[in-house]
């Protein structure tokens, strides 16, 4: 076969192609315009960003914490208390096991994982240290007064509350086990329902997680 007719094949080939690209398979534009609340399937938004309570925390490193730490990042938060027998442990663990490929998203804005404690009687800035560098030590643990502690979870759009006597040093400790999304602007903009299932733990699903949050970190909001 002469070079001519090679060439001439090999152009029709790239037409092929070409065509295949944008007629056949054309690049979605018009879902990449779309605000990120349309892209998304699982996240359930607020209509509108939540502004945070300003707040002084310490973490569990015994620095201190404001909202200034949630400037400039996306953040997934977790409201619960170390002695949670079950849907913390659990929410943190699953987070964990999606927490490598969510990073692998990330692209100009980085993303953290915040557990917020509302059990400041026992969270010690140790004991919180040594909880959360058991599931990653990427993770940012605080906790703080429960003036502090209780405007700020309410602003979020969760709650907790203790109804037991603290004078039992097992009193456990209700609240909310949603994860909750906050924009590189430090506010709140939904949230991943826990998924109630009879029979099972009522946790929210970080499969959902996983398919919302790369929308998110790869936009440039």
């Amino acid at each position: 076969m002469s070079n001519k007719w090679v060439g001439i094949i090999a152009f029709v080939a790239l037409l092929v192609g070409i065509y295949g690209a944008l007629v056949i398979a054309p690049p979605d534009f018009e879902a990449q315009d779309k605000p990120l609340s349309e892209q998304t399937q699982y996240l359930s938004w607020y209509p509108q960003a939540r502004a945070l309570s300003d707040f002084n925390l310490t973490k569990h490193d015994g620095s201190d914490m404001s909202k200034a730490d949630l400037q400039g990042k996306w953040t997934l938060a977790f409201v619960g208390y170390t002695f949670c027998p079950d849907i913390c442990p659990v929410t943190l663990a699953e987070i964990n096991s999606v927490y490598p490929q969510l990073q692998s998203h990330v692209s100009k804005t980085p993303l953290q994982v915040w557990f917020l404690s509302v059990d400041p009687q026992r969270d010690t800035v140790e004991r919180l240290a040594e909880y959360v560098s058991y599931f990653n030590d990427d993770f940012v643990a605080s906790t703080g007064e429960h003036k502090e502690i209780f405007p700020l979870v309410r602003s979020m759009g969760m709650m907790y509350s203790i109804s037991d006597s603290t004078d039992d040093p097992n009193y456990l400790v209700d609240h909310s086990a949603s994860i909750v999304v906050i924009n590189p602007q430090g506010n709140i903009i939904g949230r991943f329902k826990p998924q109630h299932t009879p029979g099972e733990l009522a946790i929210s699903d970080v499969d959902q997680v996983l398919a919302d949050m790369p929308i998110l970190l790869s936009s440039s909001s």
